[in-house]
């Protein structure tokens, strides 16, 4: 039987999971939409992943990461539970030990990790504004009848440099209409449309960091190649996606939970988690004025 660790990251627009085995290899890996119900997506995770490992591997470790790790940590009894800064920067370090920089673009929110010797030195996050995330680009290719996957390979076609306003979600939208208007043409509004939201990254979540190579590129943007050109164009250096790009969130979760059961037995619930009905109710503590909110989240078996 082979034994590995599980590594959860949920996040507001998707919900990530691997398996690694002791030598941290990936075993399973599974990329899910949260769609608004986090407990939803974290059993469907569960359940999927179960499903690819079967009972060939023994869970030693579990933990969790994401805006709603706290929840998953609950719900599977994850045995740590880290932000995704640290979880980033711990899975950036173990694929590539020579690192200097994390660019992390996610569904809601950006980060940049700054590394020197595989430690993390330095970091700021982009969370007040949606502006050139995934959720962006994902409402603009609908716009544009565009799938989404078509949508980075489309910016390579472009034969003309078009500035499109980068630093609002309203004004950058107006901006492509109003081009579209002028006549020019879809791939290069597309093209623009990756340069503003590199240019945006640049002047507010890496504003003032010193970026050094080697630069990877991590999150579900990364699989825009109109991105990551225009990130490459911005630093004039390369930009490396690394292999697991849209998971290393869990995959970091995992390598730290594999370093937190060293010398202990786990706590991990197991994959009958998926089976499980989840409730979470709020109220507030009357037991001193400043009658803080308590949130409660109950397990029961089906």
């Amino acid at each position: 039987m082979v034994e590995g660790f599980l590594g959860i990251d949920v996040g507001s627009i998707s919900t990530k999971g691997v398996v690694v085995d002791r030598e941290l290899r990936v075993v399973a890996s599974r990329y899910l939409r949260t769609q608004g119900n986090p407990i939803n997506s974290i059993r469907r995770l569960v359940a999927e992943l179960g499903r690819q490992v079967d009972s060939s591997v023994r869970i030693l470790g579990a933990g969790t990461t994401g805006s709603a790790r706290r929840l998953a940590g609950v719900m599977v009894q994850a045995d740590i539970v880290k932000n995704e800064i640290i979880a980033h920067a711990v899975a950036a370090g173990h694929f590539h030990p020579d690192a200097g920089t994390v660019l992390e673009i996610g569904g809601q929110d950006s980060k940049i990790v700054i590394l020197r010797d595989g430690i993390p030195v330095d970091f700021a996050m982009n969370t007040v504004c949606a502006a050139g995330t995934g959720s962006f680009l994902d409402h603009q290719a609908t716009r544009l009848g565009i799938p989404i996957e078509d949508f980075g390979a489309l910016a390579l076609k472009a034969q003309n440099r078009v500035n499109i306003a980068g630093r609002c979600t309203v004004f950058a939208e107006s901006d492509m209409i109003h081009k579209a208007q002028l006549g020019m043409s879809t791939e290069d509004i597309v093209s623009g449309l990756c340069d503003a939201i590199v240019r945006n990254y640049m002047n507010t979540v890496a504003k003032g960091k010193k970026i050094l190579p080697k630069v990877l590129f991590q999150g579900g943007v990364a699989a825009n190649i109109g991105v990551r050109r225009a990130f490459e164009r911005a630093l004039e250096q390369e930009v490396v996606v690394p292999e697991h790009f849209l998971v290393m969130g869990a995959f970091g979760a995992a390598l730290l939970a594999a370093e937190e059961v060293e010398t202990r037995a786990t706590r991990f619930a197991g994959f009958r988690v998926a089976e499980m009905d989840f409730r979470t109710r709020a109220f507030e503590c009357d037991g001193c004025p400043n009658r803080c909110e308590v949130v409660e989240t109950v397990r029961e078996a089906r």
